[in-house]
């Protein structure tokens, strides 16, 4: 039975069977909020609540919608979740909700979805052929573990670094979080493996010279790529002092 409740602009299923609409519904103002359009995109990818489907739990009280508008919210202001403004519901919903689509990978695969739909927009396939591997040094917040961050002398930067594997349009196709003191050649051996099982497609895999050594021996016999070392005579193909690993067979 749906709800008896006026029913606002949103249709979710939580307006229309759960307790979202005994609510009033909340007026859009922020710059990170959700646009019609891609509300339009992400609805139909969200998963039926368990209640719904007779797997127990109550219906649930907050719409989708304002959910995400309030995740979107937290890493387009960098704000913190207990600073959620007013107008968004309690904080600890919003983070037990994103906590909750992480876990699922929903989050992982509407950032899929988007990506491909912005490389067919391009004009490229769904599945990339080429990658570039590089890393970045970021400082780490107070309250942040020690165990879990690290100095970077060369870039004289204290807290974590992020090696992302990248499309040839930028866009990310795989992430691992390290401390800031480990070096790029110890923390991308596990990058090709996972850029392989998720995109078989891709053939290369370009990087700069500071992952020269250990990851192309490793990818030369775990994965069975033919790699090589660009030299200052095919500047045109690759910077100097970077490596290609190929894919083989």
């Amino acid at each position: 039975m749906e709800s008896n409740a006026p029913s606002p602009a949103c249709d979710r299923l939580a307006h229309r069977f759960g307790n979202a609409a005994d609510g009033p519904d909340r007026v859009r103002c922020y710059s990170s909020d959700l646009t019609e359009a891609e509300w339009q995109v992400l609805r139909p990818l969200l998963p039926v609540p368990a209640w719904l489907q007779g797997r127990g739990g109550r219906p649930e009280g907050y719409c989708h919608r304002v959910m995400l508008d309030a995740v979107r919210h937290v890493v387009d202001n960098g704000v913190k979740w207990v600073n959620l403004p007013c107008d968004f519901p309690p904080y600890r919903r919003v983070h037990a909700f994103a906590r909750r689509r992480q876990v699922t990978g929903l989050l992982d695969g509407l950032h899929d979805r988007l990506r491909d739909k912005v490389r067919q927009k391009e004009g490229r396939g769904v599945d990339p052929t080429a990658a570039i591997v590089d890393s970045q040094s970021v400082r780490a917040a107070a309250n942040i573990a020690r165990f879990t961050s690290g100095w970077d002398g060369g870039k004289r930067v204290g807290g974590r670094k992020r090696h992302l594997v990248a499309d040839c349009l930028g866009l990310v196709l795989a992430v691992a979080v390290t401390a800031a003191n480990v070096q790029d050649r110890d923390a991308a051996v596990p990058l090709p493996e996972r850029l392989r099982r998720l995109y078989f497609s891709v053939r290369l895999v370009r990087a700069d010279g500071g992952y020269a050594g250990r990851p192309v021996g490793w990818a030369s016999g775990r994965l069975r790529t033919s790699t090589s070392r660009s030299r200052s005579s095919n500047a045109r193909t690759a910077p100097r002092g970077s490596w290609c690993c190929r894919a083989g067979g």
